[in-house]
C-alpha cells in the first residue's frame, strides 16, 4: 500500500465518534444507522457523516438492505495500517540501537 493511501485510513480513526463507532462494528454484525444511533447522544445525520468518512477510507462498507443501509467492518484497511506501523517502530529500535551503540562506544573509548 502507498503511503498516501493510508492517509485517509489514519484521519478517518484519529476522530472518536468513528472510532466509537468501529469498535462497534468490529463485532461483526453488520448495523444499521438507526442501530448505530441507538442509545447514543448522536444523530442520524451525524452518524451518516462519520460512516461516509469510514467507508471512504476503506473501513467500513455498506450495502442495501431493503429500505435501509447495513454498514460492515473490515478489518483489512487496519490491518494493513498496523503492519505499517509495525515497519516504522521496527526502524525506529534499529536506529535507537545503532544510537546506543554509538553513544555507549563513545563513553567506553579511550579519550585522550
Amino acid at each position: 500500500m502507498k503511503p498516501s493511501a493510508r492517509a485517509p485510513v489514519f484521519a478517518a480513526l484519529g476522530d472518536d465518534t468513528r472510532l466509537a463507532l468501529v469498535a462497534r462494528l468490529a463485532g461483526g454484525e453488520a448495523c444499521s444507522i438507526a442501530q448505530l444511533t441507538e442509545g447514543g447522544r448522536l444523530t442520524r445525520q451525524a452518524v451518516t457523516k462519520h460512516l461516509r468518512v469510514l467507508e471512504e477510507a476503506g473501513i467500513v462498507h455498506s450495502a442495501r438492505s431493503g429500505r435501509r443501509a447495513l454498514f460492515r467492518f473490515d478489518p483489512r484497511p487496519i490491518r494493513e495500517a498496523n503492519d505499517y506501523l509495525a515497519g516504522v517502530s521496527a526502524q525506529w529500535d534499529r536506529v535507537l540501537g545503532r544510537l546506543k551503540a554509538f553513544v555507549e562506544g563513545e563513553a567506553g573509548g579511550d579519550r585522550r
